[in-house]
């Protein structure tokens, strides 16, 4: 019940008990005196009894003690003062006074039974409580999580919104270690992080959002058992990130292996161990020497990273191999760019290429893969590579999701510098599905630590919005980046230097740890680490099939939940269906 109403209340209340009174006590009162007393007791009355609905006693009991205080505090004390007498309260006087006590007492018992009948026949109508605005983030990457985690924080310390993140992946996956999983270095349930642990205020459905409705301001949620769920949202930010891009390829969907989940590298691992197993057995050299060419397509920092990580993995346990010794596995990479890492200064781009190229890696630089099959790549320039293992970081496209917001192109969406979609009002985007300008006239590349940052500034801006203040442009101009090249070397640039060898090694591993969602997977992380350089790489099968090592392949985007599963087939060779499309984050 409103202040207004009380007071408005407890003077209708006050009106017939000291009407009642004054008719009792005096035959002609003065009935402008007995009114404004009377109305400013029924207002003291009403601001006593708050807004809760009280008994019949409780009114009478409350009603009767401010009876008994007026009496004290008006016919003792101030009408004696206004009358120019000294007040007492001696026993004599308040003798004297009995008959306006026994009045006072009537009046306030009136005046609460009043009140309390006026409140049963015009109870106050309930509040509707305002609804909080509803924040949306679609994505558990690296952009998605920053954003949830930092509206969480806001929450805390009192933003008053709903937050709620959509993912149907319930981990946050930490990408820059994949190669690690591929690798045997890192175990998989390692490098990824419960989405939950991390959220104190803000709610996490597990579930993939199949559409979006910027005109109703609605997401449409695909929760398993639940069926299709609709989520209203004020605010929504798209981080769902992107999927492996195979640019219809002949071939390629089919039989390359991406590295977007763990599900990928751990399809990848298999692979590679289960082809030095074939090859251990196979007696015929040629096929012997397709399972030992490894190829990897992209020669930007994932593949990098990958081909010089295999090139480790397969000659840490190729002595397990009896049957292959004296045999040289065949790597190579494919990068359409005139030189490796393009992202590096030329000069660590060919000390990379150098220390790679001293190890026996084979470079296609200027070149392209152009079809594949079970049996051999073919490249542009017409070359035939046999081999069973091809592995893909050439091409990535944001998810099919981010078709419904950029008109149906397939591009990333074009945002403005506070994270905003133009013409979307309560739409937000960011990571590798958004194109972010940035101050120099380009736009910001698709990395972690670029996407974390993005995720905090959307937070921040959001939070602005629903405080009536303006959002700002998000501005970032990068840490440094770091490479590793196998061999315990890395290469980069930090701060504008540039680093490399054991010590760029030692820095990568060191700001990657650093990195790690909880202290539970650093110490965990760093224990593989340790036990790495101790003892041999595991070379256990994941899977129970001796003629397959493919078991599901996966295109989780690094920053979303989009996935899709094929089972491979019991061939030799790793038959999967084609999986470009992915399934909607």
């Amino acid at each position: 019940m409103t202040l207004l109403r009380r007071l408005l209340f407890g003077v209708v209340a006050g009106l017939p008990g000291g009407a009642v009174v004054a008719l009792v006590t005096d035959p002609h009162p003065p009935w402008i005196q007995w009114a404004g007393h009377t109305a400013v007791l029924g207002a003291v009355l009403g601001l006593l009894f708050g807004g809760h609905r009280q008994s019949s006693g409780s009114a009478f009991s409350v009603g009767l003690l401010i009876g008994l205080l007026d009496w004290v505090a008006w016919t003792l004390t101030l009408a004696p003062a206004l009358d120019g007498d000294t007040p007492s309260w001696t026993i004599a006087v308040a003798v004297a006074r009995f008959p306006q006590l026994v009045g006072a007492a009537l009046f306030g018992a009136i005046t609460g039974l009043v009140y309390h009948a006026l409140w049963t026949w015009l109870p106050p109508r309930p509040a509707t409580p305002r609804a909080k605005p509803h924040v949306v983030i679609v994505g558990g990457g690296f952009g998605g999580v920053g954003a949830a985690r930092e509206l969480d924080r806001r929450i805390g310390r009192g933003l008053d919104a709903h937050v709620t993140l959509i993912s149907d992946s319930n981990f946050l996956l930490f990408t820059p270690l994949l190669v690690g999983v591929a690798s045997s270095t890192v175990e998989a349930r390692h490098v990824s992080a419960p989405v939950r642990v991390g959220l104190d205020h803000a709610s996490f459905l597990h579930g993939r959002v199949a559409s979006i409705d910027t005109q109703a301001r609605s997401a449409y949620v695909s929760a398993g058992k639940e069926g299709m769920l609709r989520v209203p949202y004020d605010h929504l930010v798209l981080a769902v990130g992107g999927v492996p891009h195979f640019f219809d390829l002949p071939g390629v969907g089919e039989h390359a292996f991406p590295m977007k989940s763990v599900e990928d590298a751990t399809v990848l691992r298999n692979q590679v161990l289960g082809a030095l197993e074939r090859a251990d057995l196979e007696p015929d050299p040629a096929e012997q020497a397709r399972l030992l060419t490894f190829v990897v397509a992209g020669g930007g920092f994932a593949g990098t990273e990958l081909v010089a990580e295999l090139f480790d993995l397969v000659h840490d346990v190729l002595h397990l191999y009896p049957r292959l010794h004296g045999l040289r596995p065949r790597f190579v990479i494919v990068h359409a760019g005139e030189r490796l890492l393009p992202e590096l200064s030329p000069e660590l781009g060919l000390y990379a290429q150098h220390k790679l190229g001293g190890r026996g890696i084979e470079f296609r630089l200027g070149a392209r893969v152009s079809r594949a099959t079970a049996e051999d790549i073919t490249l542009d320039s017409g070359e035939t590579i046999p081999t069973r293992t091809l592995a893909w970081t050439a091409g990535n496209r944001p998810n099919p999701l981010v078709r419904q917001v950029a008109q149906g192109t397939g591009a990333p969406v074009a945002v403005e510098p506070t994270l905003q979609v133009p013409g979307a009002p309560g739409l937000w985007a960011l990571g590798d599905c958004a194109r972010i300008p940035d101050p120099a006239g380009g736009f910001y590349p698709p990395t972690a630590q670029h996407a974390i940052r993005e995720g905090k500034a959307v937070a921040r801006n959001i939070a602005a919005v629903l405080g009536g203040r303006r959002p700002v442009p998000f501005r970032f101009g990068g840490l440094g980046v770091l490479v590793s090249l196998g061999h315990r070397t890395a290469a980069g640039e930090i701060g504008g230097r540039r680093v490399s060898g054991f010590l760029a090694w030692v820095l990568w591993r060191g700001v990657y740890l650093s990195k790690l969602p909880g202290v539970e997977k650093r110490l965990r992380v760093l224990a593989d680490w340790t036990l790495d350089l101790v003892f041999p790489r595991d070379i256990a099968l994941s899977t129970t099939s001796t003629t397959s090592t493919a078991s599901t392949v996966s295109t989780t985007s690094t920053t979303s939940t989009a996935s899709t599963t094929s089972t491979a087939s019991t061939a030799p060779t790793v038959s999967k269906k084609k999986k470009e499309e992915g399934r909607h984050a």
